[in-house]
């Protein structure tokens, strides 16, 4: 098991299918994933603390996953240096294009890396590739990943 651990925040309960393949894969790597269920809107506070501690707490990144509004990621990169992968989330009117926008347009120096509308996957797959940098092991399972979906 690997001793990196990764955060995966989302907004509401009704997101946790769409969040699901993150904590799944993330799994796969052996990379421990703490769930959690925190508003940037309605527990703006708590995101504030769980985020602003996280390093200290021992977490390598967050994935963040919000829809409509979405701020749920910048609240997070804005109180911390850890990386924030935000995951825009399908739903109401514009179908999650109003959450890529929100996810994806960061001010200059509140960095949020943003994969595609409910691309959970593909966060945890990108937090294993940072992860990957400094460890051999990720590494080579990245690999065997790949040739394992090529397959």
């Amino acid at each position: 098991m690997s001793e990196h651990k990764v955060a995966i925040l989302m907004g509401s309960p009704n997101d946790r299918p769409k969040m699901e393949p993150a904590a799944e894969t993330l799994a796969k790597f052996g990379v421990t994933a703490d769930v959690h269920v925190m508003s940037a809107h309605r527990s703006p506070v708590k995101v504030a603390e769980f985020v602003g501690s996280a390093r200290e707490n021992g977490y390598a990144a967050i994935i963040c996953g919000a829809g409509m509004a979405a701020h749920l990621a910048g609240a997070a990169a804005a109180h911390t240096t850890l990386p924030v992968v935000g995951v825009p989330l399908s739903g109401g009117a514009l179908n999650g294009v109003d959450a890529l926008y929100a996810t994806v347009q960061m001010p200059r120096g509140i960095p949020v890396a943003t994969v595609a509308v409910d691309g959970s996957l593909n966060a945890a797959l990108l937090v294993v590739q940072m992860l990957a940098i400094s460890d051999e092991a990720l590494a080579e399972a990245l690999i065997a990943d790949r040739v394992e979906r090529a397959g």
